[in-house]
């Protein structure tokens, strides 16, 4: 693995954590900020493995999108979620009147949990 990889997994791990942390305080719109960034971690992780790096969270969803999920080296259902997640993220962190639940948090964190799960496997 490249270096920065194993970072990016750590960093994704940590996310979750986070994102755990603030639903349990009833922070679901943040906490929905963070578990999106568990799965941007764990989607720049594999990117990284490419030798591909990008500034914008756009180039890193196509990019990803691209190369795992048209590709079915991983299960599309990946990108959907890392996409599903930013809408979550947007609505969480630029909404006045958000509609995140708890629900939706608990999802999104179970996604993340098996997504950098997934990757692990998928890069050892």
């Amino acid at each position: 693995m490249k270096d920065a990889t194993p970072k990016l997994l750590d960093k994704a791990a940590s996310a979750i954590h986070a994102a755990e942390t603030l639903l349990a305080e009833q922070e679901a719109d943040f906490a929905a900020g963070r578990a999106y960034y568990a799965l941007f971690y764990v989607a720049e992780a594999l990117l990284n493995e490419e030798g591909l790096h990008f500034h914008k969270h756009g180039a890193v969803h196509a990019a990803f999108g691209e190369r795992f999920a048209k590709t079915g080296r991983l299960d599309p259902k990946f990108h959907r979620w890392l996409l599903d997640a930013f809408d979550k993220r947007i609505e969480g962190d630029y909404g006045v009147e958000t509609k995140i639940t708890a629900a939706d948090v608990t999802t999104m964190i179970a996604q993340a949990r098996e997504f950098l799960q997934t990757v692990r496997q998928h890069l050892t």
